[in-house]
């Protein structure tokens, strides 16, 4: 075909693209500003002990199949995706616990222990979201919005649905008991949005996992990166790390290709950015482009929140801690109103915690584990102080933990290190800071979203989290399946 394509950023959705347009026929070269591929999906190394940097949770294995069967491969081959049982455990703060298993009879016996007229709840909780994915995923996720008319068409589908209901409000109509409500409605911070804020539409999540399960893919995130940059290479995908864009070259309304901060110009007949939508209008673009393709302007913009990921190892096991942790504070409403939209700094925190090595042992040396942990926090709209509050957010968590899960993690925890709000602006060029780009309430979802296509430049495209149809790994994965299907419409491909 002789055409050339260009890929800003190497996370997930950007090696799908990748992977995508090679197999349409075009030259394709990926630019990554850091020294490892994965983004937000890169891996830490620190004293023995192995970190995945962001993701750890597989719900729709099969997007990751679909790549490898571009080039008649097969994932098995190369990836061992093994289901997890808890999918989650919460904790909540009197000590309680509820483990969500892959069971449904085993989830409704969980569900039991707090409130048995709520497994009727869940069953019709479950019916709902099976109706919501039957709309939201099969006939949005990987459908383009470049018109507000192809938007249209399904409003009926999802006003008949009560997408205009948050996920809590659902939650809330189908659950009585309190801790319930709270553990079936986490979901939307899983991708950056606060349940009481964000459109049911994310209720899908509950029978997306029912449908394909919770997973967990051995050597971690980092190895599924690892291979399918492997993948590339065989596919001849040229490959620049520790490179930065510093501008997408546009001419005559069309992109044209992009100029590294080393002045480097790389031609391309089409540029797919992976990067942060509101980063690449606001600094890699002129100015008269700057507006972008979101319907409300900056001022307006909601974003996700912040992230603190505190990364450590134990020198004792802590074999009672479940693969993923859900530990909660007392409270959950006014707390993630803090964080979303007072944006304040709280004494108390809710925690996401990964601890890997209760299923890959590789992950630490010999008899110890692996953790990080994540704690929601407010983006850099704030004012908080990270030199000074990262310090001292640690030692309220290690003593939190201490206290309740992990017994004497103050006299256990070493190499221990973490991520700020500040460090997911400097390495991932996240626009404030913010760990999952804009956030996702109704008015900035499907076409009020940043579309995959620009709407003012040809042939510049978007497969990000900012994109439609959304954060997660499921999301920009299927934002890459859109931008394969806007690209054989307009280079006429077949």
């Amino acid at each position: 075909m002789n055409k050339k394509a260009v890929i800003i950023g190497g996370g997930f959705g950007g090696l799908a693209a990748a992977l995508r347009c090679k197999k349409l026929g075009f030259d394709v070269t990926l630019v990554e500003r850091l020294d490892m591929l994965g983004g937000r999906a890169r891996v830490f190394q620190r004293q023995g002990y192995r970190h995945d940097a962001g993701p750890t949770v597989i719900t729709a294995p099969f997007l990751f199949e679909e790549l490898f069967n571009l080039y008649n491969e097969n994932l098995k081959d190369y990836l061992n995706f093994v289901p997890l049982d808890p999918w989650y455990r919460f904790y909540f703060h009197n000590g309680k616990t509820f483990d969500y298993r892959p069971s449904i009879e085993d989830t409704n016996e969980e569900i039991r222990k707090f409130d048995p007229n709520d497994v009727k709840g869940y069953e019709n909780l479950l019916s709902t979201s099976k109706e919501i994915f039957k709309i939201g995923f099969e006939k949005l996720s990987d459908k383009p919005f470049s018109s507000f008319w192809e938007m249209a068409k399904q409003v009926p589908s999802l006003l008949k649905l009560k997408s205009y209901l948050t996920v809590s409000q659902l939650v809330n109509s189908k659950l009585k008991n309190e801790f319930l409500r709270k553990a079936f409605s986490i979901h939307p911070l899983l991708v950056g949005g606060n349940p009481f804020t964000t459109t049911s539409i994310y209720a899908l999540i509950h029978y997306l996992e029912r449908k394909w399960g919770v997973f967990f893919c051995m050597g971690g995130t980092g190895k599924i990166v690892s291979e399918l940059e492997k993948l590339m290479i065989r596919n001849k995908i040229n490959i620049i790390k520790n490179s930065d864009v510093d501008k997408i070259l546009v001419n005559n309304k069309k992109a044209t290709g992009i100029k590294l901060s080393d002045g480097e110009i790389i031609h391309a007949d089409a540029v797919i950015c992976n990067a942060d939508p509101p980063t690449v209008y606001k600094e890699m673009l002129e100015s008269k482009y700057n507006r972008g393709t979101m319907f409300k302007p900056e001022k307006y913009t909601q974003y996700s929140m912040g992230l603190y990921v505190l990364f450590f190892g134990s020198k004792k096991q802590y074999p009672s801690v479940a693969h993923h942790t859900i530990w909660m504070a007392d409270r959950y409403k006014e707390l993630l109103k803090d964080i979303f939209e007072s944006k304040i700094l709280t004494k108390d925190f809710s925690l996401y915690l990964h601890r890997p090595t209760a299923t890959d042992e590789t992950f630490a040396p010999s008899g110890k584990d692996s953790f990080y942990v994540l704690c929601p926090v407010p983006n850099l709209q704030s004012n908080v102080d990270w030199d000074k509050e990262g310090p001292l957010l640690r030692n309220r968590i290690v003593k939190a933990l201490g206290d309740t899960i992990m017994p004497s993690l103050d006299t256990n925890i070493e190499a221990d290190f973490w991520m700020t709000p500040e460090d997911f602006k400097n390495d991932y060029r996240s626009m404030h800071g913010a760990g999952f780009s804009v956030a996702p309430i109704f008015s900035q979802s499907a076409w009020f979203r940043y579309h995959n296509k620009d709407k003012n430049i040809n042939n510049l495209y978007f497969s990000a989290a900012g994109s439609h149809p959304g954060a997660g790994i499921p999301g920009v994965l299927c934002s890459a399946k859109v931008i394969e299907k806007l690209i054989k419409k307009d280079f006429g491909i077949s």
